[in-house]
Protein backbone atom coordinates (compact mmCIF):
# COMPACT_ATOMS: atom_id res chain seq x y z
CA UNK A 1 0.00 0.00 0.00
CA UNK A 2 1.60 3.23 -0.84
CA UNK A 3 -0.58 6.45 1.34
CA UNK A 4 -1.79 9.23 -1.30
CA UNK A 5 -3.31 12.49 -1.36
CA UNK A 6 -5.17 14.14 -4.00
CA UNK A 7 -6.86 17.31 -4.17
CA UNK A 8 -9.31 18.30 -7.04
CA UNK A 9 -9.69 21.96 -7.13
CA UNK A 10 -12.78 22.62 -9.75
CA UNK A 11 -14.39 26.18 -10.47
CA UNK A 12 -16.45 25.49 -7.30
CA UNK A 13 -15.31 23.32 -5.08
CA UNK A 14 -12.17 22.23 -3.88
CA UNK A 15 -12.25 18.58 -2.58
CA UNK A 16 -9.45 16.01 -0.66
CA UNK A 17 -8.73 12.45 -0.73
CA UNK A 18 -6.05 10.75 1.54
CA UNK A 19 -6.34 6.95 0.78
CA UNK A 20 -4.16 3.87 1.02
CA UNK A 21 -3.80 2.24 -3.02
CA UNK A 22 -2.83 -1.00 -3.62
CA UNK A 23 -2.07 -0.44 -7.53
CA UNK A 24 -1.94 -4.71 -7.41
CA UNK A 25 -5.34 -5.57 -6.79
CA UNK A 26 -6.99 -1.68 -7.75
CA UNK A 27 -7.90 -1.13 -4.44
CA UNK A 28 -8.15 2.49 -2.88
CA UNK A 29 -8.80 2.89 0.98
CA UNK A 30 -10.28 6.18 2.01
CA UNK A 31 -8.65 7.73 5.28
CA UNK A 32 -9.89 10.91 4.65
CA UNK A 33 -12.44 12.38 1.61
CA UNK A 34 -13.50 15.64 2.14
CA UNK A 35 -15.06 18.91 0.38
CA UNK A 36 -15.59 22.44 0.23
CA UNK A 37 -17.52 25.00 -0.90
CA UNK A 38 -15.04 27.84 -2.21
CA UNK A 39 -16.38 29.13 -5.41
CA UNK A 40 -12.66 29.49 -7.15
CA UNK A 41 -14.30 30.51 -10.03
CA UNK A 42 -17.06 33.76 -8.95
CA UNK A 43 -16.93 35.98 -11.74
CA UNK A 44 -14.28 34.22 -13.75
CA UNK A 45 -16.37 34.16 -16.91
CA UNK A 46 -17.38 37.76 -16.63
CA UNK A 47 -14.10 39.24 -15.27
CA UNK A 48 -11.21 36.62 -16.90
CA UNK A 49 -9.72 37.13 -13.42
CA UNK A 50 -10.13 35.01 -9.93
CA UNK A 51 -11.27 37.47 -7.33
CA UNK A 52 -9.71 38.33 -4.01
CA UNK A 53 -12.10 37.00 -2.16
CA UNK A 54 -12.32 33.77 -3.69
CA UNK A 55 -8.52 33.00 -3.72
CA UNK A 56 -8.74 33.45 -0.26
CA UNK A 57 -11.67 30.69 0.21
CA UNK A 58 -9.52 28.93 -1.79
CA UNK A 59 -6.28 29.21 0.67
CA UNK A 60 -8.12 28.91 3.92
CA UNK A 61 -9.14 25.24 2.44
CA UNK A 62 -5.51 24.26 1.40
CA UNK A 63 -4.26 25.38 4.80
CA UNK A 64 -7.08 23.03 6.50
CA UNK A 65 -6.47 20.28 3.63
CA UNK A 66 -2.48 20.50 4.73
CA UNK A 67 -2.70 19.58 8.46
CA UNK A 68 -5.10 16.17 7.26
CA UNK A 69 -2.27 15.48 4.77
CA UNK A 70 0.39 15.97 7.82
CA UNK A 71 -1.88 13.86 10.23
CA UNK A 72 -2.17 11.15 8.11
CA UNK A 73 1.26 11.02 6.47
CA UNK A 74 0.58 10.98 2.83
CA UNK A 75 3.71 9.85 1.42
CA UNK A 76 2.58 11.88 -1.76
CA UNK A 77 0.62 14.75 -2.80
CA UNK A 78 -0.62 15.77 -6.67
CA UNK A 79 -3.24 18.93 -6.59
CA UNK A 80 -4.61 19.12 -10.00
CA UNK A 81 -6.53 22.31 -10.91
CA UNK A 82 -8.94 22.56 -13.16
CA UNK A 83 -11.31 24.82 -15.41
CA UNK A 84 -11.63 28.33 -13.50
CA UNK A 85 -7.67 28.53 -12.68
CA UNK A 86 -6.88 27.29 -16.25
CA UNK A 87 -8.89 30.62 -17.91
CA UNK A 88 -7.54 33.48 -15.55
CA UNK A 89 -5.52 36.29 -16.41
CA UNK A 90 -4.17 35.77 -12.47
CA UNK A 91 -3.59 32.37 -12.39
CA UNK A 92 -0.17 32.62 -11.32
CA UNK A 93 -1.54 34.25 -7.70
CA UNK A 94 -3.60 31.22 -7.23
CA UNK A 95 -0.29 28.56 -8.20
CA UNK A 96 2.20 30.66 -5.71
CA UNK A 97 -0.21 30.69 -2.90
CA UNK A 98 -1.00 26.62 -3.00
CA UNK A 99 2.68 26.23 -2.93
CA UNK A 100 3.66 28.05 -0.38
CA UNK A 101 0.50 26.40 1.62
CA UNK A 102 0.57 22.48 0.71
CA UNK A 103 4.35 22.51 -1.09
CA UNK A 104 3.47 21.55 -4.34
CA UNK A 105 2.66 23.70 -7.12
CA UNK A 106 -1.41 23.20 -8.90
CA UNK A 107 -0.95 21.39 -12.13
CA UNK A 108 -3.58 23.50 -14.33
CA UNK A 109 -4.50 20.47 -16.61
CA UNK A 110 -6.25 20.42 -19.85
CA UNK A 111 -9.50 19.25 -20.43
CA UNK A 112 -8.44 15.69 -21.96
CA UNK A 113 -6.48 15.33 -18.92
CA UNK A 114 -9.33 16.15 -16.69
CA UNK A 115 -11.17 13.47 -18.56
CA UNK A 116 -8.68 10.85 -18.44
CA UNK A 117 -8.65 11.25 -14.20
CA UNK A 118 -12.68 11.52 -14.07
CA UNK A 119 -13.06 8.04 -16.31
CA UNK A 120 -10.16 6.04 -14.43
CA UNK A 121 -11.63 6.93 -11.16
CA UNK A 122 -15.27 6.23 -12.06
CA UNK A 123 -15.11 3.29 -14.17
CA UNK A 124 -11.74 1.35 -12.48
CA UNK A 125 -14.23 -0.55 -10.04
CA UNK A 126 -17.08 -0.74 -12.31
CA UNK A 127 -15.79 -3.57 -14.27
CA UNK A 128 -15.47 -6.28 -11.44
CA UNK A 129 -18.22 -5.13 -10.01
CA UNK A 130 -22.00 -4.19 -11.43
CA UNK A 131 -20.63 -6.03 -15.04
CA UNK A 132 -22.32 -2.95 -16.74
CA UNK A 133 -22.26 -2.69 -20.87
CA UNK A 134 -19.43 -1.55 -22.22
CA UNK A 135 -18.47 1.63 -23.84
CA UNK A 136 -19.00 3.68 -20.89
CA UNK A 137 -19.73 7.50 -21.38
CA UNK A 138 -18.48 9.03 -18.23
CA UNK A 139 -19.99 12.30 -17.79
CA UNK A 140 -18.35 14.93 -15.09
CA UNK A 141 -20.49 18.21 -14.66
CA UNK A 142 -18.40 20.40 -12.80
CA UNK A 143 -18.69 24.25 -12.08
CA UNK A 144 -17.15 25.80 -15.29
CA UNK A 145 -16.86 22.95 -17.65
CA UNK A 146 -18.77 19.64 -18.19
CA UNK A 147 -15.79 16.36 -19.01
CA UNK A 148 -17.59 13.55 -22.17
CA UNK A 149 -15.32 10.65 -22.21
CA UNK A 150 -16.27 7.09 -24.27
CA UNK A 151 -14.54 3.98 -23.65
CA UNK A 152 -13.83 0.48 -22.19
CA UNK A 153 -10.59 -0.53 -20.40
CA UNK A 154 -8.89 2.45 -21.83
CA UNK A 155 -10.15 5.90 -23.20
CA UNK A 156 -11.37 5.91 -26.90
CA UNK A 157 -12.13 9.70 -27.12
CA UNK A 158 -12.77 13.05 -24.82
CA UNK A 159 -13.99 16.38 -24.76
CA UNK A 160 -14.49 19.23 -21.99
CA UNK A 161 -17.19 22.26 -22.95
CA UNK A 162 -18.08 24.94 -20.94
CA UNK A 163 -21.24 24.22 -19.59
CA UNK A 164 -20.47 23.65 -15.72
CA UNK A 165 -23.24 24.20 -13.63
CA UNK A 166 -21.60 27.82 -12.26
CA UNK A 167 -20.64 28.99 -15.17
CA UNK A 168 -24.56 28.19 -16.62
CA UNK A 169 -25.92 30.09 -14.04
CA UNK A 170 -23.37 33.01 -13.82
CA UNK A 171 -24.57 33.04 -17.90
CA UNK A 172 -28.00 32.63 -17.60
CA UNK A 173 -30.14 32.86 -14.69
CA UNK A 174 -28.52 36.19 -13.02
CA UNK A 175 -29.88 39.49 -13.18
CA UNK A 176 -28.63 42.49 -11.18
CA UNK A 177 -26.03 40.30 -9.52
CA UNK A 178 -28.76 38.49 -8.61
CA UNK A 179 -29.76 34.75 -9.13
CA UNK A 180 -33.00 35.01 -10.56
CA UNK A 181 -35.61 32.96 -8.26
CA UNK A 182 -37.10 31.21 -10.03
CA UNK A 183 -35.97 31.48 -13.29
CA UNK A 184 -38.34 32.90 -16.12
CA UNK A 185 -38.76 30.63 -19.27
CA UNK A 186 -36.69 33.10 -21.51
CA UNK A 187 -33.82 32.56 -18.90
CA UNK A 188 -34.28 28.82 -19.47
CA UNK A 189 -34.88 28.62 -23.36
CA UNK A 190 -31.75 30.44 -23.35
CA UNK A 191 -29.50 27.97 -21.29
CA UNK A 192 -30.92 25.16 -22.88
CA UNK A 193 -29.83 26.55 -25.99
CA UNK A 194 -26.22 27.30 -24.68
CA UNK A 195 -26.30 23.64 -23.48
CA UNK A 196 -27.47 22.50 -26.60
CA UNK A 197 -24.92 24.16 -28.98
CA UNK A 198 -22.00 22.27 -26.55
CA UNK A 199 -23.67 18.95 -26.99
CA UNK A 200 -23.41 19.70 -30.84
CA UNK A 201 -19.38 20.53 -30.08
CA UNK A 202 -18.82 17.44 -27.89
CA UNK A 203 -20.07 14.93 -30.40
CA UNK A 204 -17.73 16.36 -32.70
CA UNK A 205 -15.05 14.14 -30.96
CA UNK A 206 -17.09 11.87 -28.79
CA UNK A 207 -19.44 9.32 -29.83
CA UNK A 208 -21.96 10.04 -27.17
CA UNK A 209 -24.59 7.71 -28.62
CA UNK A 210 -22.59 4.47 -28.99
CA UNK A 211 -22.25 4.38 -25.00
CA UNK A 212 -23.91 1.33 -23.66
CA UNK A 213 -23.74 2.75 -19.63
CA UNK A 214 -23.85 6.47 -18.70
CA UNK A 215 -22.08 7.10 -15.48
CA UNK A 216 -22.55 10.60 -14.10
CA UNK A 217 -20.17 12.60 -11.62
CA UNK A 218 -19.75 15.09 -9.30
CA UNK A 219 -22.22 17.35 -7.10
CA UNK A 220 -25.17 18.25 -9.80
CA UNK A 221 -25.67 14.40 -10.04
CA UNK A 222 -24.89 13.35 -6.88
CA UNK A 223 -27.02 15.68 -5.22
CA UNK A 224 -30.12 14.76 -8.06
CA UNK A 225 -29.68 11.23 -6.76
CA UNK A 226 -29.56 12.34 -3.29
CA UNK A 227 -33.02 14.23 -4.16
CA UNK A 228 -33.91 11.30 -5.76
CA UNK A 229 -33.78 8.86 -3.08
CA UNK A 230 -35.55 11.60 -0.59
CA UNK A 231 -32.68 10.80 1.48
CA UNK A 232 -32.70 12.36 5.25
CA UNK A 233 -29.25 13.60 4.72
CA UNK A 234 -26.15 13.68 2.05
CA UNK A 235 -25.10 9.68 2.42
CA UNK A 236 -22.18 9.03 -0.05
CA UNK A 237 -23.00 5.31 0.67
CA UNK A 238 -26.46 5.52 -0.61
CA UNK A 239 -25.84 7.47 -3.93
CA UNK A 240 -22.46 5.54 -4.96
CA UNK A 241 -23.67 2.97 -7.62
CA UNK A 242 -27.12 4.15 -7.28
CA UNK A 243 -29.23 4.11 -10.44
CA UNK A 244 -31.81 7.75 -11.40
CA UNK A 245 -34.65 7.00 -14.44
CA UNK A 246 -34.57 9.77 -17.19
CA UNK A 247 -38.07 10.54 -15.94
CA UNK A 248 -37.14 11.04 -12.91
CA UNK A 249 -34.14 13.19 -13.26
CA UNK A 250 -36.50 15.16 -15.97
CA UNK A 251 -39.03 15.68 -12.65
CA UNK A 252 -36.54 16.90 -10.25
CA UNK A 253 -34.85 19.02 -13.19
CA UNK A 254 -38.44 20.13 -13.59
CA UNK A 255 -38.96 21.50 -9.95
CA UNK A 256 -35.42 22.79 -9.21
CA UNK A 257 -36.31 25.13 -12.02
CA UNK A 258 -39.37 26.87 -10.56
CA UNK A 259 -38.20 26.34 -6.96
CA UNK A 260 -37.63 29.59 -4.76
CA UNK A 261 -33.89 29.61 -3.11
CA UNK A 262 -35.77 28.81 0.07
CA UNK A 263 -37.09 25.53 -1.22
CA UNK A 264 -34.04 24.22 -2.51
CA UNK A 265 -32.27 25.05 0.54
CA UNK A 266 -34.84 23.12 2.73
CA UNK A 267 -34.21 20.25 0.61
CA UNK A 268 -32.17 17.72 3.84
CA UNK A 269 -29.09 16.62 1.34
CA UNK A 270 -27.89 19.51 -0.47
CA UNK A 271 -25.30 21.37 0.43
CA UNK A 272 -25.46 25.22 1.14
CA UNK A 273 -23.31 26.09 -1.86
CA UNK A 274 -25.36 24.07 -4.45
CA UNK A 275 -28.53 25.56 -4.00
CA UNK A 276 -27.92 28.36 -6.34
CA UNK A 277 -26.23 26.28 -9.05
CA UNK A 278 -28.24 23.02 -8.87
CA UNK A 279 -31.19 24.03 -11.52
CA UNK A 280 -28.46 24.34 -14.03
CA UNK A 281 -26.41 21.69 -13.04
CA UNK A 282 -28.97 19.15 -13.30
CA UNK A 283 -30.61 20.64 -16.76
CA UNK A 284 -26.77 19.50 -18.33
CA UNK A 285 -27.56 15.91 -16.88
CA UNK A 286 -31.35 15.86 -18.21
CA UNK A 287 -30.27 17.31 -21.67
CA UNK A 288 -27.37 15.17 -22.37
CA UNK A 289 -29.50 12.08 -21.17
CA UNK A 290 -32.18 12.93 -23.70
CA UNK A 291 -29.76 13.84 -26.52
CA UNK A 292 -28.09 10.23 -26.31
CA UNK A 293 -31.81 8.39 -25.34
CA UNK A 294 -30.39 7.06 -21.85
CA UNK A 295 -32.64 5.40 -19.51
CA UNK A 296 -30.98 5.51 -16.76
CA UNK A 297 -27.36 7.48 -15.31
CA UNK A 298 -25.38 5.24 -12.93
CA UNK A 299 -24.62 7.88 -10.35
CA UNK A 300 -20.36 7.80 -8.73
CA UNK A 301 -19.05 9.05 -5.96
CA UNK A 302 -15.69 8.12 -7.19
CA UNK A 303 -14.16 10.33 -9.84
CA UNK A 304 -11.55 12.65 -11.02
CA UNK A 305 -10.44 12.63 -7.62
CA UNK A 306 -10.14 9.12 -7.38
CA UNK A 307 -7.85 9.25 -10.71
CA UNK A 308 -5.66 11.79 -9.19
CA UNK A 309 -4.84 9.36 -6.73
CA UNK A 310 -4.43 6.55 -8.90
CA UNK A 311 -1.91 8.53 -10.78
CA UNK A 312 0.04 9.56 -7.38
CA UNK A 313 0.18 5.87 -6.59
Amino acid sequence: MTRVAAVDCGTNSIRLLVADADPTTGELVDLDRRMTIVRLGQGVDRTGRLAPEALQRTFAACREYAGIIKEHGAERLRFVATSASRDAENRDEFVRGVLDILGVEPEVISGDQEAEFSFTGATKELAGGDHLPEPYLVVDIGGGSTEFVVGDDHVRAARSVDIGCVRMTERHLVRDGVVSDPPSEEQITAMRADIEAALDLAEETVPLREARTLVGLAGSVTTVSAIAQELPEYDPAAIHHSRVSRARVREITEWLLRSTHAERAAVPSMHPGRVDVIAAGALVLLSIMERIGAEEVVVSEHDILDGIAWSVA
